[in-house]
C-alpha cells in the first residue's frame, strides 16, 4: 500500500488475476467504529467519494476508517479482456473478495447508482456481511428515462485532449440537472470523471462497459425481492431532486416496504448526487454514527 495525502492506495488481485484498485481513509483516531465501504456507479471511480471518505474519516465526533473501491474495468483497476465480466454477479464477488482480504466486519455500505445494485445483489448472496446502508440515487425500480440517457453516452463521449476540455464536456453533461455547478465545480469533477496520464485526461473506463448495456434484453425487472434482503439493516435512501433514475413514488414504495428507512432529497442535483455539500455528509455521517450502536450480526 502507498499512502498519498489523507489516502492510503491498495492494489490487490481479483481471484480471476485482474489486478484492482482501492483507497483506505484511515479514522483520524485509534478507536475503530464500524468501516465505510464505497461503492460507485456504472462508469465512476473512487475519486467521487474523497470528500465524503475525508469529512467520515476526519468526524470530530465519529471518525471511521472509508474503503472507495474501483470496481473493475474502472478507475486505476485493470480492464477485464471478456467484457461479460463486467457484471454486478462478478463484480460482488470482487467486493466479497477485497472484505475478507481486509477483514472488514460488517461494514457500512455507501452504493452509487451501480454500486447500489451490487450492494442489492450483496444482501441477496450474503446476509451476513453487511451493516446499515446508504442507497446514493437507486432503487428497485429503475427508470428508463435514466436508463437510456445513460446508455446514450456509455463508451461513445471522444475522450478531451485537455483539461479545459475536459470541464466543458462535464459543463455539459451537468448543465441540466445539476444547474448551480459552477466552472470551478465542473473542473473538479472533470479530475473524478478521467484518469490523468502524462498530465492530460484519459479514459477512466472500458468502453465495452456499453457491451454490458447492450445485451440487456427489454427493460431491467422491478428488483424488489433484492430489495427486502437488505430489511434486516437500516438503510438510508439519498434522491437527487432532479434525477431521472430514481423517482420520488420509489423512494416512498421503499420507505413503505423497509421497517428502517429513511430518506433525504438533494435540491439541485439529478442522477447521482455527488456527496459533497454539507446537508448530505452530515446526513450520512448522522447515519452511520446512530447506527454504530447495532450489534455486528451482518459479521457473525
Amino acid at each position: 500500500m502507498a499512502s498519498i495525502s489523507n489516502f492510503k492506495e491498495i492494489r490487490f488481485t481479483a481471484r480471476d488475476g485482474l489486478r484492482l484498485y482501492a483507497r483506505h481513509y484511515p479514522s483520524v483516531r485509534g478507536r475503530e467504529l464500524r468501516p465505510v465501504l464505497c461503492l460507485p456507479g456504472l462508469t465512476r471511480n473512487s475519486r467521487d467519494f474523497h470528500i465524503v471518505a475525508t469529512a467520515l474519516s476526519t468526524h470530530p465526533i465519529t471518525p471511521r476508517s472509508v474503503y472507495t473501491l474501483d470496481l473493475r474495468g474502472r478507475g486505476q483497476s485493470e480492464y477485464d479482456s471478456n467484457w461479460r465480466n463486467y457484471a454486478v454477479p462478478v463484480e460482488v464477488q470482487d467486493v466479497i473478495d477485497f472484505m475478507t482480504m481486509l477483514e472488514l466486519s460488517g461494514p457500512g455500505i455507501i452504493g452509487t447508482s451501480r454500486g447500489g445494485l451490487v450492494t442489492f445483489a450483496l444482501a441477496a448472496a450474503q446476509p451476513t456481511r453487511l451493516g446499515p446502508v446508504v442507497l446514493n440515487d437507486i432503487g428497485p425500480v429503475i427508470d428508463v428515462n435514466g436508463l437510456v440517457r445513460i446508455a446514450s453516452y456509455v463508451g461513445r463521449i471522444p475522450t478531451p485532449k485537455t483539461w479545459q476540455e475536459a470541464t466543458r464536456i462535464v459543463m455539459e453533461l451537468t448543465r441540466r440537472d445539476f444547474p448551480t455547478l459552477t466552472e470551478s465545480d465542473a473542473e473538479t469533477l472533470a479530475h473524478q470523471f478521467y484518469n490523468e496520464k502524462d498530465g492530460r485526461p484519459v479514459a477512466s473506463y472500458d468502453a465495452k462497459l456499453a457491451k454490458s448495456l447492450s445485451a440487456l434484453e427489454g427493460p431491467i425487472p422491478a428488483l424488489w425481492p433484492l430489495f427486502d434482503g437488505l430489511k434486516r439493516v437500516p438503510v438510508l435512501v439519498i434522491r437527487g431532486a432532479n434525477s431521472d433514475l430514481l423517482s420520488a413514488a420509489t423512494v416512498e414504495g421503499m420507505r413503505l416496504r423497509h421497517p428502517d428507512l429513511t430518506s433525504i432529497e438533494v435540491p439541485n442535483e439529478g442522477h447521482a448526487p455527488l456527496l459533497r455539500d454539507k446537508p448530505t455528509i452530515e446526513a450520512v455521517a448522522d447515519f452511520f454514527a446512530a447506527n454504530d450502536s447495532i450489534s455486528r450480526r451482518a459479521a457473525a
